[in-house]
This record gives C-alpha cells, structure tokens and sequence, in this order.
C-alpha cells in the first residue's frame, strides 16, 4: 500500500482527534479507548516534528503550549457582555412574558422562547477568524476582560478550527465550568494538602482561569458550553435555535438540553422538571435561561443599560434541610491543616443522607456563630458539597457556648499554629499519627522516597499493628515483620507456596526501603512533606544547601538567598525545622543511615542536557544499578517515569526488556539501548 502523503495523513489525525475530543468532552460518549487516543495523538506529534513546516498553532498538540505569562491584557468587547434579570417564581416567569409581548407590541399571541440550562460557570468570549480560535477573553465587566486564550486552548471542549461555519471573524459565546468530577477530585487534592476548599464548581473554574500557567490549567479539566454568536455569523439564521443547532454542526459546545417553547407555559414546565432533574446531570446548573427565539423580536424588544429585555434567568431554589449539630470536631490532613467539621443528626438533603458537613476553619465558625445542639440550616453547595448556612437562634439552647478552636492537636497534643496571613491552624509534627498514613504514602511515593511495595493496603497494617510511628521506624523493619502482617491462608496445602511467595514480597519491599536510604537529599526534603516544598524547591534547596544540617541551621532570609525560594517556602521551611519533633524524626533517619548530602550539581535543573526530558528504564542494564541510572538522569535535569505515555521522551531498554518496551513501539516513542544510553548520560 503506498504512503500517504504526509500533509494527507496529518490533516487525517487531526480530523480524527478533534471528533474523539467532541465525542468524549462534549457528548460524554467515547467511541476509542485513552490508549488509541493516545497513539493518534502520540503519531500527529511524531510527523509533527518531522515535519515541522506542517505545525500549525490549531494542532491539537499544541493545545498547551508557551510558558506561563506575566499577566493579562486587557480586550474590549466588540458588543458588551450583558447581565439577565432573574426570575424565581411561575409568576415573576409570567411577568417577565407580559413585558416581552407588551413591548414587541403583540398583545396576548404567544411567543416562542428557548429554554437552556444555566451553566454555572465563568463567562468566555471565544473570537475565531476563518474559523481559527483567535483569542478567548474573560466576561470582566462587561465592556473589557482578560484575554486568556492560553489558557482557553488547554479546554478540549473548545475547538481549535471550526468545520464550516461563516467565513470571516465571529465570536462565540459561553460558559467555562468545572465538571463536578473534577471539581470533587479538586477538594479532595486541596483537603489534603490543608488548603482551603472551593466553595461551589463556579468559584474553582474562575480561580484556574485566572492562573497564569497554561499547563497547570490543562490538569484541572475544565470543560465549556458555547450558546451565542455575536457579529455576522450571528445574522445567517433567523433565530435562536437554528443558531445553536448551526453551533454544534460547526462543533462547538453546545448543551444539548435546550428546548424550543412554544409559549411561557412550556418554559415553567421545562423549569420544574429541571428543577428536579438537575442532579442527574455531570455538571452544576443553577436555573434556566429563557430567550426570545426570534432574532427580528430581540431587535424590537431591545436591551436596557444592564440587561437584554428579551432574555431573563430562573433561578432554581437552593435546597435545604434542618437538622441538629451533634458535634464540633477538627479533622488533621496530611500536611497538619485542622479543619473543624460538625457531625449532624443525619438527614436526607438533595437525594443523599447527610451526617456530616465542613466548617472550613476556625474564623468562618467564629463568623457564622455555628455552636454544638444548635439547630442549623444545612445547604448543598452548588448541590455538591454540604454546608452549614446559619444557626437557627431561636432554637438555641439557653446554656450553649460559642465553640473554640483546640489549642492542642487532638492527636499527638503538640500545640497548633497559625500563620498570620493565613486561616488555617496547623500541626506541625510531621510524625503525628493523624496525618501519619497519607504521609507515609507520599514519602514512599515515586517522586519521593521511591520505595516500591509499600502502597496504601501495607501502609495500613503497619500503623494498625503500631510496627510504625514515624518515617524513621521504615528504616528498622524485618522481611520476618512483614510476612506476619498478611492473615495466614485458609487452604493448609497453599500455606507452603504462599509463605514462600509472601517471603519474597517482605524482602523486596526490604530491599526497596534500604535502597532508598542512598537517595540524593532533594527526595528526602520533599519526602518530609514541608508544606509549599515540591519537588523543584526541593530540589533548589539541596543544591544550594548541599546538606540537611546547613538546611537546618539556615535562617528564613538565607534560604531566600537560594534561586526561586521565595518568603513563603523560606517561613514554611523554618517553620517545619523548629518543631522540635521534626527534629528529632531528621536525627532518627540520620541515625538509620538516610543520606544526608546531595550530590546534584549547582545550578538549576534546567542547565541540565536532559532538562525537560522524561525517561522510563525497563530491563537490565549490565553497565549499572537501576538506581545509578536513575541518579545520572536527574543529576543531568531529567525525569524518570515509572510508566510509557504520549509524554516520554525516552525508553531505555536493557535486557529482558519487558510490556514497557512494547508499549513504546506501539506510541511511536524512541528508545535507546544501553550503548545510546550511555552516550546520552555522558556527552
């Protein structure tokens, strides 16, 4: 079969990239696995760069793309981007329609709305020009916004190149949201890491529109709704619906549950169904936006200074329930964050049984006056998360008190702190068993400690069976220790073949944790877990520290003096190291042989060769350890992955090279044996 032409088979990637995107983005219905995206994706970057004549900006590879900005410009919208009035009732619904057919002049003949989904989201402007995304601008104030079109392109809802539609420059408009999924998954990370919690979806998409850096906005999974043109594009139909089934057509996101009424009775009618059904749905919805479906209408009717006069918005009801604060308690995350949280009589609130709900932190309690046996309005945040809107006073009992924050941790008992620009107390005792579990996961984790084996299910056992109080007591465990952890077999003639086999699992996690000890420094201060301490401050430390006693003995002003330590990861440093705890667990790992020094060579990461390179190992090398290789590629600023992505750069395969090196010929990525290894590691 002879070869596609290379400007054939790209054109075709990218076709077929753009439709997967709009069938998994915005119709919730994938047609291909992650993995055969992956290939495609993997394959369009490889001709790509073989071709780089061929790159266009609207390449889905280059959805993320540029390093962060210095700030937003300011764009001027071409037409203003107009508040709604709201409605809350049938009746204000009703109202709303009298002045529409009062000021169109039509007396009592009905007129037909459109009903969409409200999408409780941030407001975009999306400018394509011959049907390539030009720039994408925030609401703002309605006159003027940010222009973050870097960021917009990392929405894969968003389509980069439009198929058809008008010919010169139209705008899009719509709505940025976080799907609840993602927005769930964000408080978990946020929770853990003792950050503050997003309030509602609404709040969490605007907070990551208005980051700086494109590539952190790719990982929070935005999505969007488009549901207006504005400029000539928007006059080639007659009206509203035909627009939107002209946006999807041209693959826009369009939501795909809007409706044409034929009168006001069948836009309350999709209200209450709605009002109930909302909860079905992937993302949050706060009411319904009834437009005027005719477009020579809205000419009539017209706009006042804020609001058009043929649009309006009914807001659902927020649900609410009435229950009993049981308890005041504080919960203690894995960075020592102590968030105070009530425990409810349970009761059923937007389909769920709730018995427990977040009080955030201390001054919000203090605010809202919120005390233990106080009878308390319960809400679904964005009908996700519940909360605690206010005490019902006249329901307060006449000996309650006003709750207070514990001065101690209601676990270890060392005394809770609290920044001064911050709200959240802390504990500060890396070895409190609270945040022990989450902890220890995270020092063995690969970007930390790299201890193979020791994963979430035998992290448990070990603090169940009190073999572990601290990361220090990893370093004095037996393989005996850990073969009696796993409950004996029930079948007396497996007991033989499965001691054997659980011998061999406790001496390889053994093994994983004494060879860990010879870890650089770097791994060991981000393993610690020191709040705002990621792996490039980590690394930044060590190397201009050079060793953990300088790093202790160092003041807030001196580790300012390292690159890119600024006053935050300077206070929170010191901060950690003047716990006398802390303190003591670095003398224990000292004790127990933890390297103590780095050996990464001055200067930033990226001075390094393989700066931004990502590596993955697999097989034998026969030239060195796993472990030197894995030194000698982040001594040279690069990465090593444990696992074959679209992202690795390359797989360097020694002998007995396993499903790794399969999996990297199957993505098209390059791999190097351990000659072109060696001469990549020594050039």
């Amino acid at each position: 079969m002879p070869t596609k032409p290379p400007e054939q088979r790209i054109k075709e990637l990218r076709d077929a990239i753009r439709h997967h995107e709009e069938q998994y983005y915005i119709h919730n219905a994938p047609e291909i696995s992650d993995e055969a995206f992956d290939r495609l994706l993997h394959e369009l970057e490889r001709l790509e760069a073989e071709y780089p004549a061929l790159l266009t900006p609207e390449s889905p590879t280059q959805r993320v793309a540029g390093r962060p900005v210095e700030g937003f410009d300011t764009v001027e919208h071409g037409q203003p981007m107009l508040s709604l009035d709201n409605a809350y009732s049938d009746d204000e619904l009703r109202s709303f329609d009298e002045r529409v057919r009062k000021g169109a002049g039509l007396g009592d003949q009905a007129v037909a709305y459109v009903a969409e989904l409200k999408i409780d989201g941030l407001s975009i402007a999306l400018t394509y020009e011959h049907g390539r995304l030009l720039r994408g601008a925030t609401r703002g104030d309605g006159m003027r916004g940010d222009e973050v079109t870097a960021n917009v392109r990392t929405i894969r809802a968003i389509p980069l190149t439009l198929r058809g539609g008008p010919a010169g420059r139209i705008e899009a408009r719509g709505e940025v949201y976080l799907p609840r999924a993602s927005f769930e998954r964000m408080n978990r990370e946020r929770e853990e890491a003792g950050e503050p919690l997003f309030a509602n979806p609404r709040n969490a998409a605007a907070g990551t529109m208005r980051r700086l850096d494109p590539a952190f906005v790719a990982t929070r999974g935005l999505s969007a709704f488009t549901y207006q043109i504005v400029g000539d594009g928007g006059q080639t139909v007659p009206n509203h619906a035909a627009t939107l089934t002209a946006m999807a057509t041209w693959g826009l996101p369009v939501e795909p549950h809007w409706r044409r009424c034929d009168d006001i009775d069948a836009v309350a009618a999709f209200c209450r169904e709605w009002a109930d059904k909302r909860r079905t749905l992937q993302f949050d919805t706060d009411g319904v936006v009834i437009k005027v479906d005719d477009f020579s209408l809205r000419e009539r009717l017209g706009t006042t200074s804020k609001f058009p006069r043929w649009a309006t918005a009914f807001k659902f009801p927020p649900q609410q329930a009435h229950t009993k604060v049981r308890h005041i308690r504080v919960n203690v995350g894995r960075t020592g964050a102590v968030t105070p949280y009530a425990e409810l009589d349970p009761v059923l609130l937007a389909g769920t049984t709730i018995s427990m709900a977040t009080l955030h932190n201390a001054e919000d309690v203090a605010r809202k006056d919120v005390r233990e046996r106080d009878t308390v309005i319960l809400e679904k945040g964005g009908d996700v998360i519940p909360k605690v809107v206010a005490p019902i006073l006249s329901l307060r009992p006449d000996d309650s008190v006003p709750w207070v924050m514990p001065a101690l941790c209601p676990v270890c008992e060392s005394e809770l702190k609290r920044d001064e620009e911050e709200v959240v107390w802390r504990c500060e005792n890396a070895s409190c068993p609270a945040r022990l579990r989450r902890s220890l996961e995270h020092f063995a984790s690969r970007s930390a400690m790299n201890i193979e084996g020791l994963g979430e299910s035998l992290v448990d056992q070990l603090i169940s069976q009190e073999l572990v109080h601290d990361f220090a007591d990893l370093y004095h465990l037996t393989s005996e220790q850990l073969e009696a952890l796993v409950v004996t077999p029930r079948e007396p003639r497996s007991e033989r073949a499965v001691a054997r086999k659980l011998g061999k699992v406790g001496r390889n996690v053994i093994a994983q944790i004494a060879r860990s000890k010879s870890n650089d420094l770097s791994r060991l201060l981000y393993a610690l877990g020191i709040r705002h301490v990621g792996e490039k401050a980590a690394a930044t430390l060590a190397r201009h520290f050079r060793s953990m006693d300088r790093i202790v003995q160092a003041s807030v002003e001196a580790m300012q003096s390292a690159p890119e330590i600024g006053p935050v990861v300077a206070a929170s440093t010191r901060l950690f190291l003047d716990e006398p705890r802390n303190r003591a667990l670095i003398d224990r790992l000292r004790e127990a042989g933890v390297n103590m020094e780095s050996q990464l060579p001055p200067g930033g990461a990226e001075a390094g060769p393989l700066s931004g390179k990502v590596i993955v190992l697999t097989g034998t090398l026969s030239s060195m350890t796993r472990e030197a290789a894995q030194q000698a590629i982040e001594a040279l600023g690069g990465r090593v992955a444990g696992s074959v992505s679209r992202k690795t750069t390359y797989v360097v395969a020694g002998s007995d090279a396993g499903s790794k090196l399969e999996k990297a010929r199957a993505l098209g990525v390059e791999t190097l044996d351990e000659q072109a290894f060696l001469a990549l590691i020594m050039r």
